[in-house]
């Protein structure tokens, strides 16, 4: 993956994604590449590119946007928060997500979410905040789900609606694509006002985890 030129195999395993699909992605002119010979060859920069303009117009294909929840999250990792402040509410999330054996630096988690932060908020708006982040220590994609019991008032949101649900997301530093892949899954599976509100009223871990686990079947 260091090299410019990537083979069907690279971009499937880069994409997470079946390298025959890849192929008819090729085939159809879905994807930018291009043929030596009778064999398809991809330039890294072109897919990189690809991925962030399907993912930012919220129009991924459809075998691309598949994210399975319960290989990245579990209950034991679903909070129930009560802080006003953003800091206090970003620590503890990122604490509880440094248990997860993908995290070998709980410092590190913790640290780099904040600076994070600070460069540009995670709010995207609704009430629901991103926090996200892609580190070295990480091995693996693994996420934290905090569910605010009040309003989080300093995450300086663009509607001025104060966060209420958070989504923490810690990747490997070479799972860019998975990475934005789960980002636009978050993002646009929350845009449901039905489970937006759902999620909010729940009660239990229990209760979030099987919400979530049901957008797998839509």
């Amino acid at each position: 993956m260091d090299d410019d030129i990537l083979t069907i195999e690279e971009v499937a395993r880069y994409l997470r994604v079946s390298e025959r699909t890849v192929y008819d992605w090729a085939q159809k002119g879905e994807i930018p590449s291009g043929k030596i010979g009778t064999v398809w060859r991809f330039k890294k920069s072109e897919i990189e590119r690809w991925v962030n303009e399907r993912l930012s117009s919220n129009r991924p294909t459809s075998a691309f946007s598949v994210v399975q929840i319960q290989n990245i999250l579990s209950p034991d990792r679903i909070l129930f928060l009560n802080y006003a402040k953003k800091r206090d509410a970003l620590v503890a999330m990122a604490e509880n997500l440094a248990g997860a054996p993908q995290i070998k630096s709980r410092q590190e988690l913790v640290s780099e979410i904040l600076r994070r932060e600070e460069l540009m908020s995670t709010a995207i708006g609704r009430g629901i905040a991103i926090p996200h982040v892609r580190l070295s220590s990480v091995t693996d994609l693994v996420v934290s789900v905090g569910i605010s019991q009040c309003d989080i008032i300093d995450f300086q949101s663009l509607d001025d609606v104060p966060v209420r649900l958070l989504f923490m997301i810690a990747a490997a530093y070479n799972q860019h694509a998975y990475y934005l892949q789960t980002l636009s899954f978050f993002s646009s599976r929350l845009k449901n006002g039905e489970l937006h509100a759902a999620l909010s009223a729940s009660k239990t871990p229990q209760e979030v985890y099987s919400l979530l686990i049901s957008q797998d079947e839509q």
